[in-house]
């Protein structure tokens, strides 16, 4: 049996990176929406661009995974 899957072009098109942020370092509008917590995780794309921010880690992953993305952490 043979059947033909799509596979993306390129895999560095769906690699997203997943990175703690410190709600201090963001802009004061976001400061404002996050009173008391301190770190958010953030979702960028492979160029750098801020996609998202999230309250923790695991959903940070669960968001990319549902978008099609692969997720990879960043220290």
């Amino acid at each position: 049996m043979h059947t033909e899957i799509e596979l993306p072009k390129k895999i560095d098109d769906r690699i997203v990176y997943v990175r703690a942020v410190d709600v201090s370092e963001l802009p004061e509008e976001v400061q404002n929406q996050a009173v008391g917590i301190k770190q958010l995780y953030a979702v960028h794309s492979a160029d750098g661009e801020r996609l998202a921010l999230v309250k923790d880690r695991d959903m940070a992953f669960i968001l990319a995974r549902q978008n099609d993305l692969a997720p990879v952490t960043v220290h």
